[in-house]
């Protein structure tokens, strides 16, 4: 079965899975921007996200 998922995750040049490169770009990303980055894109997300759920309140 992880065979099967495996061939299913490559990417086009057959060097690595879907997975594994998420998380080499993901490790990247870390040690580029650090924790502030990810408290940041958090505290917008979480922003973003109140302003959606408020307006669908409107909405009703």
């Amino acid at each position: 079965m992880a065979n099967k998922q495996n061939n299913r995750n490559k990417n086009s040049n057959q060097n690595m899975t879907v997975e594994e490169a998420g998380r080499k770009g993901g490790e990247a990303t870390s040690k580029n921007h650090g924790r502030e980055f990810y408290e940041e894109i958090g505290r917008k997300g979480g922003e973003a996200r109140s302003k959606q759920r408020d307006n669908n309140k409107d909405k009703n």
